[in-house]
């Protein structure tokens, strides 16, 4: 070759690295470089501050740690999710149990476990999906549909360190409780199948949405997950608008269009067990910590917060039942402290991430008066049968603690609050708007679905089945054999 020749040659090929090289710059550049020693060392204290390995939104750089679990966070979700499980079976199949009457007990517990199973298979088909799935402010999109890519990495839209499986899971336990709270108050008089078939429409209907829209990736309301484009920016730390407020309005709609129970206002209907409802009632408060300290998703400082919370507010709620009872009655009943903790664990439900600790005692005594004159005088006042208190307890604690927390929230107890609260927007107003839209969805849904099974299958169990009890109209069986 001569010399030109390779000069040229030469030149030609400088000239078409030179114009690779800017795509090929842009190609490296396009992802994150392998991390540095000094990079390694930050991903391993974010695990201890529950941020993301990889710097910021975890693209600047990839370690060894991207794409892994945080054994200790993701111990926590699992531990909580068997807290919240624990919660519906057996806590408050036994809380429901005991205060029913003899004939109709096995009925709830069959209740609360068709439900986990329905429920479930509901999530692991699409209901994970429309919850918490990409989508648009209402609903999530079809792409976790059969639990697809729900695998062991986490999902970073909401935990950098809990495996995505695990965060379903833990966010299923939410959805089968929801709908089992409802039945306390139709107790006795709904049919089974009827139960079922409600609960299965009303998911799609009410939860699903809830869920996305409070909580889910670009929900409309959720105040602190999609703070610059949420419509309305609302907080609800474990479920005061998502599990309480819409279980209980929704409940309340059921148990006055389904009608008393038959002998209501004339017959005695003392619950059957209380030392069953006293048990259940000490399942769900230690279940509870799983609800409000597991919504944490993380063994974090802000858990910590939700723990103590839940605990102060659950006792102060617990002794303003048992001193009212006092006061008036000269004795406090175990029905009444059962009552009162329960209230006291559903009101600080919304709030229990956000405030801190004198904020939960004050939530747990607001939330103590209010849902005893509920129970004890609002519902003779108007005479519905709500026959386990599930309004008075749940929807109206959950819409009181969804309104203070509005009020009562505060930066030192969650730093996530601080994007919030820079939008300028007065968070008790939000809280408003969010509880408003949601009460009237839940009555307006509820009533709808009320008619399309009533039409289809009816609701109420006929007056021959209701007075020999559900236990062995709707299953054959009885809770309680007595043997001579």
């Amino acid at each position: 070759m001569s010399l030109s020749r390779f000069v040229v040659s030469l030149c030609c090929a400088i000239l078409f690295l030179s114009g690779l090289a800017p795509a090929f710059a842009e190609s490296k550049s396009a992802g994150p470089h392998a991390a540095t020693d000094s990079q390694r060392i930050a991903d391993v204290e974010g695990y201890f501050t529950n941020t993301a390995p990889g710097g910021k939104d975890g693209t600047e750089w990839k370690g060894p740690l991207a794409g892994q679990a945080g054994p200790g966070h993701n111990t926590w979700l699992m531990i909580s999710t068997g807290l919240v499980l624990f919660m519906t079976l057996p806590g408050l199949a036994m809380f429901y149990g005991g205060l029913v009457r003899q004939k109709n007990v096995l009925s709830i517990f069959a209740q609360c476990l068709g439900l986990a199973a329905v429920v479930t298979m509901l999530w692991w088909a699409c209901g994970y999906s429309l919850s918490f799935a990409k989508g648009n402010g209402v609903l999530g999109n079809l792409e976790h549909a059969f639990f697809r890519g729900v695998e062991y990495e986490p999902n970073t839209a909401y935990s950098p360190w809990v495996s995505h499986n695990i965060w379903a899971i833990y966010q299923l336990t939410f959805a089968i409780i929801t709908p089992a709270l409802t039945i306390g108050a139709v107790a006795e008089r709904m049919k089974f199948r009827a139960v079922m078939l409600f609960s299965v429409l009303w998911m799609f209907v009410v939860y699903f949405p809830a869920a996305h829209m409070l909580w889910g990736n670009g929900g409309a309301f959720n105040g602190i997950g999609n703070t610059a484009a949420a419509s309305v920016k609302a907080v609800d730390f474990a479920g005061g608008i998502v599990v309480h407020m819409t279980s209980g309005w929704s409940a309340l709609i059921l148990c006055i269009l389904l009608g008393k129970r038959r002998g209501f206002g004339r017959d005695q209907m003392p619950p059957h067990s209380m030392v069953l409802c006293a048990a259940g009632t000490g399942m769900l408060w230690v279940g509870w910590y799983g609800f409000n300290a597991g919504s944490a998703v993380a063994s974090d400082r802000i858990a910590t917060t939700a723990f103590v919370a839940t605990t102060l507010s659950a006792a102060a709620a617990c002794c303003v039942w048992g001193l009212i009872e006092y006061a008036l009655r000269g004795k406090p009943s175990v029905l009444g402290l059962c009552s009162g903790a329960v209230a006291g664990l559903a009101t600080i439900t919304p709030a229990s991430g956000f405030v801190t600790a004198n904020s939960a005692v004050i939530i747990g005594l607001a939330a103590g008066v209010a849902t005893w004159l509920a129970c004890a005088k609002l519902k003779a006042f108007f005479g519905y049968d709500d026959a386990l208190d599930t309004f008075g307890v749940h929807a109206v604690g959950g819409t009181l603690g969804t309104i203070l927390v509005g009020f009562l929230a505060n930066e030192s107890a969650n730093p996530n609050l601080k994007p919030l609260f820079a939008t300028g927007k007065t968070l008790w107003v939000e809280q408003l708007k969010a509880a408003g839209v949601w009460l009237v969805w839940s009555v307006v849904a509820s009533v709808i679905l009320y008619f399309i099974v009533d039409k289809f299958i009816g609701c109420r169990a006929d007056a021959e089945d209701e007075a020999q009890g559900l236990d062995l109209a709707d299953h054959g069986e009885e809770g309680y054999i007595e043997r001579a």
